[in-house]
């Protein structure tokens, strides 16, 4: 039988089985999900969980038939594989592991990893597989007409929403018996606090990451921070470009100027290339780091040491700043690998600039156009992000240095006190990592600190803070004031009035909210000296993660508030400058000029 009778036979009934397999695969998905969560997260006894885990892999093979399935049904089947090379080669393993496991008495997956000592793997295995059929099925679901008439929610809205459930999600994973080694299990609040620290990615943190959490806890904890720090531009880029009827013109306008794409059309693009060079960098930055492990550092075995140099990886480039050690950096075995500091910190900075701007200087395709044209300038955003992370990385390098060098540096040679200050200056724009004890350090230094973590990281990066490029807008519009100049002007261009308004707006945004905050903090933890409250509060609001030590200390209701800090920072900048984006309902009219007495 050639390929077109196949196909004429199979053509009446293509819907049935395609409305069949897609509810089917839905089903035992979330099935294979729960049940995962199920046995990693209560289930002690080995028996049960066999027959658990027995269960997973018959729904896996389910899946596999349904790929098949899907080949014979699809009539240009040379295009979908193609298409579908990722999800086929998944199948393939998936396959190969069935028939070794099953059939041959051979566990490949388990073999493999076993022999170089990563531990679980064949349970990461299954949840990868699980968790990958699921990110397939929304975005089926996300596609579908029934689904977007259902759904019809403003992307600000929808973005907002995304990172709660997100937090709420990752607070009920933590509240699991094995998550964490605690006999009694963890509290609500902290498992809300370090479950919106690591969506939001702070870092600041209520209990140790690297003893309080079993492995199973820190895998949830580096899933939290890798979808936390890829949260805005995927969910606004996601469902700019696949939501087609829930996004109109005007919004794709907004992710269009927000990302400074090239064109309406080229935002749909961006989600893949996002995803792409995050992977890369991340998996340069765990190759690196695992090589750049001292001999006095010691791990388990080999699994362990690829855990950990994956955990700090993602958690830098994201700027997270979590670590499994429980002094930071600042622990014994890693306070002098200087190597290791500055490959976290090159990774920080990449994380910290922004995609826009990684994309337009790093990617592969304008690293060419340049090559072929270099005459070619950065674009605007890149250069003004670049200049300004540049000339703030230096001043809080030389003012670490010179206020801290009869201080916390005072140990330290003149090359180790240089690459110490470099390496916080980076870090506290932005990750909170830490080299040095922050609660020995002085006044003069945290004041600037929380100058530095205000600032913050640019548009469209995983940091917070109120961007540098708000920064950079503020200094213009102060010296166009001064110099009694009409237009804001950078680089023989002119910048719109609309944009220092909106820079003024996060600017005064940012403000409130700080000092709103740090005056309740003063009330629910008196017991604690302002200049540390304030200091933990622009922490959490810019989303960098740094602590003077009193974090664990403070009261649920200082806890709270450090949350909403958290998620406020993350989330209201963005959700701010998509709402400025929408249009007044008329703006043809203009009353008339009145004097208003300022400064």
């Amino acid at each position: 039988m050639n390929t077109e009778n196949l196909n004429r036979i199979l053509y009446g009934s293509k819907l049935r089985a395609y409305a069949i397999m897609r509810w089917t695969t839905y089903t035992l998905t979330l099935l294979s999900i729960g049940l995962l969560l199920y046995a990693h997260g209560v289930v002690e006894r080995p028996d049960t969980l066999r027959v658990l885990f027995y269960a997973i892999d018959a729904i896996l093979a389910i899946f596999v038939i349904i790929f098949f399935l899907r080949i014979l049904y699809t009539f240009e089947r040379k295009k979908f594989l193609r298409e579908k090379w990722v999800e086929g080669t998944l199948m393939l393993i998936i396959l190969i592991n069935h028939i070794g496991t099953y059939l041959l008495g051979i566990p490949v997956i388990y073999n493999i990893f076993e022999g170089i000592g990563v531990p679980l793997s064949v349970e990461l295995y299954r949840v990868l597989v699980s968790l990958y059929m699921l990110v397939l099925l929304v975005v089926e679901l996300l596609e579908t007409r029934v689904h977007q008439k259902t759904v019809q929610l403003r992307p600000s809205i929808t973005f907002i929403l995304s990172f709660i459930f997100l937090v709420l999600l990752g607070a009920g994973l933590f509240m699991l018996p094995k998550m964490t080694n605690a006999p009694e299990g963890m509290r609500f609040i902290d498992a809300l606090f370090m479950a919106t620290s690591a969506a939001c990615v702070t870092g600041l943190a209520v209990v140790d990451p690297g003893t309080y959490f079993t492995f199973a806890g820190q895998v949830v904890l580096l899933c939290l921070i890798q979808l936390g720090g890829l949260g805005i531009l995927t969910f606004a880029t996601f469902f700019a470009s696949i939501m087609r009827q829930g996004i109109g013109l005007k919004q794709n306008a907004a992710m269009l100027a927000l990302l400074d794409s090239e064109s309406l059309f080229s935002t749909k693009g961006l989600l893949r290339k996002l995803i792409f060079l995050t992977l890369t960098i991340e998996a340069i930055g765990a190759v690196v780091i695992f090589m750049s492990w001292g001999p006095e550092t010691e791990f388990v075995n080999l699994g362990s040491k690829l855990f950990f140099s994956v955990f700090h990886s993602i958690s830098a480039f994201c700027n997270a700043g979590f670590s499994l050690y429980p002094a930071g950096l600042f622990t014994e075995p890693v306070r002098f690998s200087y190597i290791l500091h500055l490959t976290i910190a090159m990774l920080i900075i990449l994380g910290g600039l922004g995609f826009p701007t990684v994309l337009d200087v790093l990617s592969p395709k304008a690293m060419r156009e340049r090559l072929h044209a270099p005459w070619k300038n950065w674009k605007m955003l890149s250069r003004v992000t670049i200049y300004t992370s540049t000339a703030l990385i230096a001043i809080g390098m030389v003012g670490f240095f010179l206020l801290e060098y009869y201080n916390t540096l005072a140990q330290l040679n003149f090359v180790e006190a240089l690459i110490t200050s470099f390496f916080q200056s980076v870090t506290t724009r932005t990750a909170g990592f830490n080299s040095v004890d922050i609660s020995a350090l002085n006044v003069p230094t945290l004041l600037m600190f929380i100058f530095l973590m205000f600032i913050g990281a640019s548009p469209g990066s995983t940091g917070g803070g109120i961007k540098t490029t708000t920064f950079a807008v503020l200094l213009l519009a102060v010296g166009a004031t001064i110099r009694n100049k009409r237009n804001l002007e950078i680089g023989h261009r002119t910048i719109p009035h609309s944009v220092a308004y909106k820079a003024f707006a996060v600017f005064t945004f940012a403000a409130l909210i700080n000092i709103t905050f740090i005056f309740i903090l003063s009330i629910s933890d008196s017991q604690f000296d302002i200049l540390k409250v304030a200091f933990e509060q622009v922490s959490a609001f810019a989303t960098v993660g740094l602590s003077t030590g009193i974090t664990a200390g403070l009261s649920d209701v200082g806890k709270i508030v450090i949350i909403l800090s958290m998620y406020i920072g993350r989330v209201g900048t963005l959700t701010l400058a998509l709402a400025l984006s929408t249009r007044a309902p008329s703006t043809a009219y203009k009353y008339p000029e009145t004097h208003l007495v300022v400064g």
